[in-house]
């Protein structure tokens, strides 16, 4: 049997419909179905059965998934070994990071190091998702905490700090906070559709428990509208948040959290020069831009 037409049967499986598959494989819906009616010809027995909410394996099928499992590590092995192989400082790289991280403090250190090793191609994704890096769906990954990934060599690469900020005029309508009364009568914004716990959030629940969320976004950009608009206070990160005329920092009654930041590379991948030559080059980067990225601690620099 050839691994094209299993991977299909696979993808259905673990993915559960049509159209899921075909994202996942990059494809389209009625290309995933024709291909699953000719392999399900092929061997004379039927693979799936077809409900009303997806497919569901049959017991052939069922019986078949841990050795497609295992077929499917072999080949994504066999695919990172030759896209590691020693090409020198030349090919892609994907790189994924949160959108206002990667928007606003790696874009400018990626097109710095394209511009060192011309023959380099750097895909910056600025995506909240957890991209797969076993699936070579990118090749580095930069994270705010951990990965959740064992297979995945992780190296902190620094700490991002926030405070709290608003507008001259938000200040001038609504007065200072008072932390003592929890900030009762101010508005704030928070952060919606994370799985994880988030210290910023959880320390401006600590300092603000009596302010009223008027917004709930997953989008720091939006944080930061808001607040620039004189809408309500906003959390954010000091790198960004620091440099906008518009926008004051409040002195807050607890110390200013900060969130590590972790670089993440499959151990497959790790020694690949262009991607070790990138990983190296953003460590020395973020690790001279700790004061920006951190400044409520001024002496924190990462280990090498």
């Amino acid at each position: 049997m050839d691994w094209d037409d299993l991977k299909i049967a696979h993808a259905i499986a673990r993915h559960g419909s049509l159209n899921a598959a075909a994202r996942a494989l990059g494809t389209t819906q009625p290309t995933v179905s024709r291909r699953l009616d000719a392999l399900e010809q092929r061997i004379g027995a039927k693979l799936f059965e077809r409900l009303a909410n997806g497919l569901s394996p049959t017991a052939l099928c069922a019986g078949l998934i841990e050795s497609l499992n295992h077929m499917e590590e072999g080949a994504l092995a066999v695919d990172r070994r030759i896209a590691a192989r020693d090409t020198g400082l030349q090919g892609p790289i994907t790189v994924t990071s949160l959108a206002w991280f990667g928007d606003d403090v790696l874009a400018p250190l990626l097109a710095r190091f394209s511009g060192l090793h011309k023959l380099v191609i750097i895909d910056l994704v600025s995506d909240p998702r957890r991209f797969n890096l076993s699936r070579r769906e990118a090749d580095i990954a930069l994270r705010i905490g951990s990965f959740h990934q064992e297979y995945l060599i992780e190296r902190r690469v620094g700490d991002v700090s926030y405070g709290l900020y608003a507008s001259a005029d938000y200040l001038d309508r609504y007065g200072q906070p008072n932390f003592v009364k929890g900030c009762a009568g101010h508005r704030i914004t928070s952060l919606v559709g994370s799985p994880d716990k988030v210290v910023h959030i959880e320390w401006l629940k600590a300092i603000a428990p009596r302010a009223h969320p008027i917004l709930r976004t997953n989008g720091i950009q939006s944080h930061i509208a808001t607040a620039e608009a004189g809408e309500a206070m906003a959390v954010l990160p000091r790198v960004l948040a620091d440099r906008r005329s518009v926008l004051i920092r409040i002195e807050p009654p607890l110390p200013e959290p900060s969130n590590t930041v972790k670089l993440g590379v499959h151990p497959d991948m790790r020694d690949t020069p262009r991607i070790r030559a990138l990983i190296d080059f953003l460590v020395a980067e973020l690790r001279a831009r700790s004061r920006e990225l951190n400044p409520s601690r001024v002496g924190s620099v990462p280990r090498p």
